[in-house]
Parts: C-alpha cells; sequence; structure tokens
C-alpha cells in the first residue's frame, strides 16, 4: 500500500543543534556543557511537597486535571513574587497561566497572535523554538542581528518595522550570549511602541540569573510595555528541575483570554502534584531569591579556569551560559569546531551559528555552568589542553 505523501510544515527544521551536541557527547564520553541544564538535583524539599501532594487525599484529587489557567495557589504565589520586585499587579485569575514548560508558553502566546501574513520580529541570536513557531502560525520571521558585543540594535529594529508586524520577541538575560537589557532597552522600546502598533512577546526564563549586582529588568516593571506583552518564566530553570516542563505566562487579560484559547486546545492543562508541590515550596522566596549568587560562584569559578586556555572569554551578565571565542586556537566554522571539540578533547559546546535563522560565523561557542564543581573541573581540565 502506497502510503499518501505528507508535506512538511517545517521543511528546513532538522534535529535541534542540542540534541545532536548531546548524542555526540554520549558517544565520545565528553563533558557535556552543551544543552542548558543542570546535572545536580532539585532541592530535596521541593522533591518532598511534590510527592507529598501525589499522595494526599486532599480535595480535589490532586491526581486528576489541574484547573485549565492552572493551579490557584500557585498563580497567587506568581503574581505575589512579580508585584514584589516589578511592583506590577497581574490578577491571578485571568492575567496568569500555568503551561507545560516556557517553550509552550512561547509557541502559545504566537499562536494565539500571530496571523498567517503577519511579520514578527527576532533579536538574533534567538533561542531556536521562535522562528518554528512563528511560520507554525504561518507568519513571516524578521530577524535583527544584535551588535557585536550583543546588545540589541534599536535603529535596526526600528527599521525592520513595517506595518504588517505584529510581535516582537525580546529575551533577556538572553540565551546564548549571556547579556542583559538595560534601562535604555527599556526606554527604546516605549519609545518604539508609541509609534507602532505591535504586540511583544518576552522570554524571562532566567530572570532570577543575574549577576554582579545587576536587577533583572522586566517588561512589568514598565505599565506601557507590560500593557501589550506576554511574559514568559519557567520553574525548570528557577528550580533546576528542566525535566518537569513547568512554565508559566502573564499577561493582561485581553490578551490572556485569547493564550486561554489556544492553551486549552493544546494541553489544557499541566501536571497537578508538581503545581501543588511547587505552590507549597514557593512560599519562602529564598529558593530563587539566591539564585544569583549560587550561579555567579559557578560562573566566577568556571570563568577563572577557561582564564588559563587560549579562549577569549565573553561578558556573562546572566543566564547559566558562558559564550567565548576561539579564533586563537581554529579557524574552523562553529560548527565544525564545536564537533571537534566533542570529539577530541571531550567537552561538548553549542555554535552560536545555530542561534541565527542564516548563520553566522564569528567563532565564538557556548558553554553551559549549571553543573556540579567536580563537572566544571572535569571540563576544565580538558579545555587547558587545547
Amino acid at each position: 500500500m502506497t502510503l499518501p505523501l505528507l508535506s512538511s510544515r517545517l521543511p528546513d527544521v532538522g534535529t535541534t543543534i542540542f540534541t545532536v551536541m548531546s548524542t555526540l557527547a554520549q558517544k565520545h564520553d565528553a563533558v557535556n556543557l552543551g544543552q542548558g541544564f543542570p546535572d545536580f538535583d532539585g532541592d530535596p524539599a521541593l522533591l518532598d511537597a511534590v510527592n507529598h501532594a501525589m499522595r494526599s487525599n486532599a480535595h480535589p484529587d490532586p491526581n486528576q486535571y489541574a484547573p485549565l489557567a492552572g493551579v490557584p495557589a500557585l498563580r497567587q504565589i506568581i503574581s505575589a513574587k512579580i508585584a514584589a520586585r516589578d511592583h506590577h499587579v497581574y490578577d491571578p485569575e485571568q492575567d496568569i497561566t500555568i503551561t507545560a514548560g516556557a517553550t509552550q508558553a512561547l509557541l502559545t502566546a504566537i499562536l494565539c497572535s500571530v496571523h498567517p501574513g503577519d511579520e514578527v520580529i527576532v533579536i538574533e541570536p534567538a533561542y531556536d523554538s521562535y522562528i518554528p513557531a512563528i511560520r507554525l502560525a504561518g507568519g513571516i520571521p524578521v530577524p535583527v542581528t544584535m551588535t557585536a558585543d550583543y546588545r540589541i540594535d534599536w535603529d535596526a529594529v526600528r527599521r525592520a518595522i513595517s506595518p504588517r508586524t505584529r510581535l516582537l520577541i525580546l529575551n533577556s538575560p538572553h540565551n546564548p550570549s549571556g547579556t542583559v537589557i538595560a534601562a535604555a532597552d527599556i526606554q527604546a522600546l516605549e519609545a518604539l511602541i508609541e509609534q507602532h502598533e505591535l504586540l511583544i512577546l518576552s522570554d524571562e526564563v532566567y530572570e532570577h540569573m543575574v549577576f554582579d549586582g545587576r536587577q533583572h529588568l522586566s517588561l512589568a516593571q514598565s505599565p506601557a510595555l507590560a500593557a501589550r506583552s506576554f511574559i514568559v518564566s519557567s520553574f525548570g530553570k528557577t528550580c533546576h528541575v528542566t525535566g518537569w516542563k513547568i512554565g508559566y505566562c502573564a499577561a493582561p487579560a485581553t490578551l490572556m483570554a485569547e493564550f486561554r484559547k489556544v492553551h486549552q486546545f493544546n494541553v489544557f492543562c499541566v501536571n497537578t502534584p508538581m503545581q501543588l508541590g511547587l505552590a507549597h515550596y514557593l512560599q519562602d522566596p529564598q529558593p530563587y531569591l539566591q539564585l544569583p549568587q549560587f550561579y555567579q560562584a559557578k560562573r566566577d569559578r568556571f570563568r577563572a579556569g577557561l582564564a588559563q586556555t587560549r579562549f577569549t572569554l565573553l561578558p556573562c551578565e546572566g543566564t547559566y551560559f558562558q559564550v567565548v571565542n576561539y579564533a586563537a586556537i581554529s579557524d574552523q566554522s562553529e560548527l565544525e569546531f564545536a564537533q571537534w571539540l566533542t570529539r577530541e578533547i571531550g567537552v561538548a559546546a553549542i555554535p552560536l551559528s545555530a542561534f541565527y535563522q542564516h548563520p553566522q560565523e564569528r567563532r565564538v561557542v557556548r558553554f553551559c555552568f549549571a553543573k556540579k564543581e567536580t563537572t566544571l573541573d572535569a571540563a576544565l581540565e580538558r579545555l587547558k589542553k587545547l
């Protein structure tokens, strides 16, 4: 029997670079500093809270469907957290939805706001789910390249806006570069929306990983920007449990109503006992308030070791990623160098060229330092041989 042909919705998309490099790392027994996940466990208190929730006799049943928007107690905690830091109040009933990870929140925000033919501004290098999500919605990605030091070129953004522009995607702290936006960026974006009717999708999943005394600047802090923004974050990143795939989106009620229309026919709702466990655990804000210090110590340890290699270190202001330039080591392309580094040196990295719609070569790769000290030290010993 001949099967009908399937015309791909994403004909240019293959296996993600993260899967490719992790598979290569496993094959060559390399230290995997490529894919962005911790190799240490989450807080036992959080695991205990989830276990308790699974086994409790609470009503409604903790092992059945959660409400579409998420467990009320968890939405209330998110609302209180944002209000305390950003001085903006989101109604936990109407403005906040728990999602199956941040990537699902990003996809849902794009699907609910982008219509066929709409243009979406994407600041590159960019997390690799943005452009496929735009294409699935029938939208047209319009990439705008960051400056050489990975700052947003607002003049270029302004030139890229057309009458068909519907959405702008912003990411800070920025994956992959590790830079963060400043007050001037907020002001530039506020000036843009005064002239153009566009929505904003703000990817803030590394919001609690900002270093050297800097403060995370959420778009929620600007009333003008908050009024037209979907703001996305991730409990997986914040609580070292990326495999749980739980995140959230906050937006004004008019935007969130459309977001929930798509959400209900995508996942409908998210893992109930893990939501309950997070709601109990996050009553104490200290676990995420201590994250900047926790990850800055790892960053500093890793950077000190890299300083003894031939890599040139780029600034790392936030996230748990360190970008390095390898021009003093090799003239290979970024993908070739990352593959060679994995096979021959035994350390996996991610080429930044993978974060562009049309790959750009700057001889830079990204390492993840969300690892145990022993893992980082093992990687550094191998990298010093370069």
